[in-house]
């Protein structure tokens, strides 16, 4: 009974099996660590600060599938992080030749926060993919009930009429809006090079005359930006990776709040493609990809929050704060990744019954539209008559059990208003057209 990642999501069916699963890893961070220790030496050796025979020997090692994880994390009790069991590893793999280019000039948190921007990195990339077919699913949704009407809800109780087009519009601007941030993020996801205390001392010591292209040249190894400085206790790029996953969960949690009400039985306008059964219930079949997607946009601000708590770093490499980051930025990384996952299935496999939406407009007897009726019958009446006359009206379709279409009929200056609900949904239609022209 054992994973050869050493988590497999017992407790955690939001991100289990999904590719952000995968990508945030033991091993995937192993592999990282890797990545950013051979791209090191290899940024040294395209500038003449390390043999090219360097540069090969710790690719080639670094690349070995070798090494222990579950060892490595033992091991790095000692010091307090895993760089340090790994560096002696992989200067053992690489041999006595060129062990002594291996993470020369570094520091420990210089290799776990590229790799963990890295990580990020990769992972990001896989959850953008998710939620583009997620807003693609939205897109034909809103177009497809553009027209549907609907009760609006606020705070519990129907409103006015609304539509599913323009619900189905705005879910999908809110992940418009998290892809955006997220694209922002990862594009500005910066490598860390500075040495013991963030001057670069060593690299110069070791023959660089011009240390901000030996971080240029170790970033352009990897893919990340170069940093204008060492951001060992300036953790701007661990905040701000954090807002834009907070907020990719919470606005994910916003689509499933929606189906989850939409879903109950009661109700029963939307329901999720394939719901999950239940242990006790054979006829159940709950909305469980909104129920996952719930659950982390819950858990996602407070993640969020240690991460932000960790900006107050002292020195110029803290004791405490950076090791604070590692567990919650994975957390995170994974329920963002996990809910991405759960959004395109839920997205792509929604099942919307419009014949419901409008047979739920009824459920006020036509006091959905007493707004309307209000407006258009001030001028004719005066607002005071018209709010009494209105207002007795309400009173007589839950006392009498008459619709207010009945009631009117018995007034004969408002037998001919317009009271059905599907005709005021204002601008739901042009808002739902307005909002599908965004890419």
């Amino acid at each position: 009974m054992s994973s050869a990642d050493g988590d497999a999501g017992l407790l955690s069916p939001g991100w289990a099996g999904s590719p952000a699963a995968a990508a945030t890893g033991d091993t995937a961070y192993l592999r990282a660590l890797l990545d950013a220790e051979a791209a090191l030496t290899r940024a040294q050796a395209a500038l003449g600060l390390a043999p090219q025979e360097a540069a090969a020997a710790v690719t080639e090692a670094a690349g070995a599938d070798g090494f222990d994880v579950a060892g490595l994390a033992l091991r790095a009790r000692s010091g307090g992080n895993p760089v340090i069991p790994l560096v002696a590893d992989l200067t053992a793999a690489v041999g006595p030749g060129y062990g002594p280019y291996v993470h020369r000039g570094a520091t420990s948190q210089d290799i776990m926060d590229t790799a963990t921007m890295l990580v990020a990195h990769r992972t990001l990339g896989l959850v953008l993919a998710d939620l583009a077919r997620t807003e693609a699913a939205l897109a034909r949704l809103a177009a497809e009930h553009r027209d549907s009407a609907m009760p609006g809800r606020t705070l519990t109780q129907h409103a006015v009429p609304t539509t599913f087009g323009l619900k189905a519009a705005g879910w999908r601007s809110l992940v418009l809006d998290a892809r955006d941030r997220l694209l922002v993020v990862r594009d500005s996801l910066p490598a860390q090079l500075g040495g013991a205390a963030g001057t670069l001392a060593a690299f110069a010591l070791y023959g660089a005359r011009d240390t901000s292209a030996l971080t240029a040249a170790y970033a352009g190894e990897l893919g990340l930006r170069a940093p204008l400085l060492p951001w060992h206790t300036l953790r701007t790029p661990v905040a701000d990776l954090a807002g834009a996953l907070a907020f990719t969960a919470g606005a994910l949690g916003k689509i499933a709040a929606d189906v989850l009400l939409l879903a109950r039985t009661e109700i029963a306008e939307v329901a999720e493609g394939s719901g999950g059964g239940s242990s006790a219930m054979p006829h159940k079949a709950n909305p469980v990809r909104s129920t996952l997607i719930a659950a982390a946009a819950r858990r996602a601000p407070q993640l969020a929050a240690t991460l932000y708590g960790s900006m107050a770093a002292e020195d110029e490499r803290p004791a405490g704060a950076w090791h604070a980051e590692w567990e919650p930025l994975r957390d995170l990384l994974r329920l963002t990744g996990g809910a991405a996952r759960d959004a395109a299935e839920l997205a792509e496999g929604l099942r919307v019954d419009a014949d419901a939406m409008r047979a739920h407009l009824d459920l006020t007897h036509g006091l959905i539209v007493s707004e309307r009726l209000s407006a258009e019958l001030a001028p004719v009446l005066g607002r005071a008559r018209a709010k009494e006359l209105l207002t007795d009206l309400a009173r007589r379709t839950y006392t009498e059990g008459r619709t207010l279409v009945e009631l009117l009929a018995d007034e004969p200056e408002l037998k001919d208003v317009d009271v059905d609900p599907s005709h005021y949904t204002g601008s739901a239609g042009p808002l739902t057209d307005r909002a599908l022209e965004r890419r």
